[in-house]
């Protein structure tokens, strides 16, 4: 039964279902699927939109949160984080690996209206931006820095540096992202040396080297 909850959580990951494409995202039967969304919807972790649809509940944001707080590397990368967020005027994101995708632990909005916005606990490709280049199969570029430019949203751009415990290996990835009109084409060249200084000052408040 916690499968099936966790597959109705999954569809509505990628948007609002009516209870029909609910039923088709995830092959329950109608009576299941209904009877599942409107226990989570108890729970917070499901609600209605406008329109009537199941979608995910605000209870998931206050878990994220704390689950996110409860990563001693995200605490510790919080002063970093600001400085980078400070320096570039951009917004800043930490990312781990979790199986085939990479989640936000810690995000730090730019001051700017417009600006990159990354949910706490949001759950991202591998093989696409620079932090996925970081956290995928073939580790950290040689620079020690990966940038990329309209891969995963179009207008925006993002310069990733790992972060590497003990042993060498990488264990997160700092981001600074932000709209193409202000990091330019070529990020790298803007941030790479700030974003570098970021992940190595996680690194030690971490305890991590």
């Amino acid at each position: 039964m916690l499968d099936k909850a966790v597959a109705i959580l999954g569809a509505l990951e990628a948007a609002p279902r009516s209870l029909g494409e609910l039923t088709a995202a995830t092959g329950l039967s109608r009576a299941t699927a209904h009877r599942l969304a409107r226990a989570l919807e108890g729970h917070g972790l499901v609600r209605r939109d406008g329109a009537g649809r199941f979608a995910l509940g605000l209870g998931l944001v206050r878990l994220g949160r704390a689950a996110a707080e409860a990563l001693p590397l995200a605490e510790a990368a919080r002063p970093a984080l600001e400085a980078l967020r400070s320096d570039t005027g951009e917004s800043v994101q930490l990312y781990v690996r979790e199986g085939d995708r990479r989640v936000c632990v810690a995000s730090l909005e730019s001051p700017h209206g417009l600006r990159t916005i990354v949910p706490l606990g949001a759950a991202l490709p591998l093989d696409v931006g620079s932090a996925g280049r970081i956290l995928g199969a073939d580790g950290a570029p040689a620079e020690g820095w990966a940038e990329s430019v309209g891969e995963r949203e179009a207008g925006v751009a993002s310069v990733s540096a790992p972060v590497h415990d003990a042993a060498g290996r990488v264990v997160a990835a700092v981001s600074v992202s932000g709209p193409i009109e202000r990091t330019t084409r070529s990020p790298g060249a803007r941030y790479a040396e700030a974003v570098v200084r970021a992940a190595r000052r996680v690194e030690a408040d971490a305890a991590l080297r």
